[in-house]
């Protein structure tokens, strides 16, 4: 695997055949049953914040338009595509719920293995808590993960999944480069329909959640040093360390800044609000394993200042897409600069680059791969 791939150049696998491709009385491609196995934490799509619920919404949507037969496996206050398996009434976390929620992610796991032998192929996004489907049903399974892969504990369980191993980005896949990845498929979204303004504002704005590893504290330094107003709209988690911070951290944070506190807004609302400002800030600290909150700037026309970090420099083209910073004196540095960036190429290019489209072929070949492997045993 070449991690070393610049941001220009799209993720690719090698082209499979489907099982039985070739034969005249067959199409190219079989239309396969599919189960896309989601948590029940956000509905899908999220209505607020939310990053893997939109991209399983966006893949579910695609997939079914290419004629394949889908069930979700998701809260029931979801708005999917074909059939959906409400594995709780409603999402918990918008519902209040502070539970750590391990319980429910391995009952959504014994449910879609109740019907494993209903589906050609299982795709799970739910991260640990569904490997061992890989090793519970004969039905060939892939497993995307959204989150971090850098935890000790973490290289047994991907050693010992049978499964299709995806990960979203090549900074992700390289924590662990003695696993056997099926792929490297970057997300995708339907980003050319969000709004978006050849003419930049004067504001910046942060987009994310109130919490540490997000930097949100460093953007506030940022828009202070560069003399800009702040936009924030962020998700404030409900456990107690999450309510924590934003009482007695955030919050007096905010004390003496031009800051602007929006909370939480929906996919509509928060994408009027990025078009409208000059750069995003993606201050993060952390390896962020992909960067939603970036392609989706980007659509906006809205260069992003950001930290070198992650996968970050897999999305970002420096000086084209916007900059990276060492700290919130370097990034400020660079405010001023971001009005002379070309917001129209900026969007043209990250709406061909991450769409729903170019993940759902990436994601086709994985399925098909794994097809022909079981075809073969």
């Amino acid at each position: 695997m070449d991690l070393t791939r610049s941001a220009t150049e799209p993720i690719s696998i090698q082209p499979a055949r489907p099982p039985g491709a070739g034969r005249e009385d067959e199409p190219a491609r079989r239309r396969l049953r599919i189960a896309q196995v989601a948590a029940p934490f956000e509905p899908v799509p999220p209505r607020g914040y939310g990053g893997t619920e939109r991209v399983i919404g966006a893949l579910v949507r695609e997939l079914i338009d290419r004629g394949h037969e889908v069930t979700t496996y998701a809260a029931g206050d979801s708005e999917v595509p074909g059939r959906l398996v409400a594995t709780v009434p409603e999402a918990l976390r918008p519902a209040g719920s502070d539970e750590d929620g391990s319980g429910y992610l391995l009952e959504t796991a014994m449910r879609v293995l109740d019907d494993a032998d209903q589906f050609d192929l299982i795709h799970s996004h739910v991260e640990w808590s569904s490997l061992f489907l890989s090793r519970a049903t004969a039905t060939p399974t892939a497993f995307t993960f959204h989150g971090r892969l850098d935890r000790p504990w973490t290289t047994g369980l991907l050693q010992r999944t049978r499964g299709s191993l995806v990960a979203i980005s090549e900074h992700q896949a390289s924590t662990h480069p003695d696993v056997s990845w099926a792929a490297v498929v970057h997300n995708g979204l339907d980003l050319g329909s969000l709004p978006w303004r050849r003419e930049a504002g004067n504001d910046l704005c942060f987009v994310g959640r109130v919490a540490p590893e997000k930097g949100v504290l460093d953007a506030i330094d940022v828009a202070a040093r560069a003399g800009r107003h702040l936009r924030i709209a962020a998700k404030v988690g409900p456990l107690p360390d999450e309510q924590d911070y934003y009482e007695n951290v955030f919050k007096p944070a905010l004390k003496g800044h031009d800051v602007e506190f929006l909370g939480e807004l929906g996919s509509e609302e928060r994408g009027q609000l990025v078009s409208e400002c000059l750069a995003s800030l993606v201050t993060g600290g952390w390896p962020e394993p992909f960067g939603l909150v970036v392609i989706e700037s980007l659509a906006a026309g809205t260069p992003v200042l950001g930290r070198r970090v992650g996968a970050l420099p897999e999305i970002i083209r420096e000086g084209v897409d916007g900059y990276f910073g060492d700290d919130p004196e370097h990034l400020a540095f660079f405010v001023d600069r971001v009005d002379a960036l070309d917001r129209a190429a900026i969007r043209d290019s990250v709406v061909d680059r991450f769409s729903a489209k170019r993940m759902a072929d990436s994601y086709e070949e994985v399925y098909f791969r794994a097809l022909e492997r079981a075809h073969l045993r």
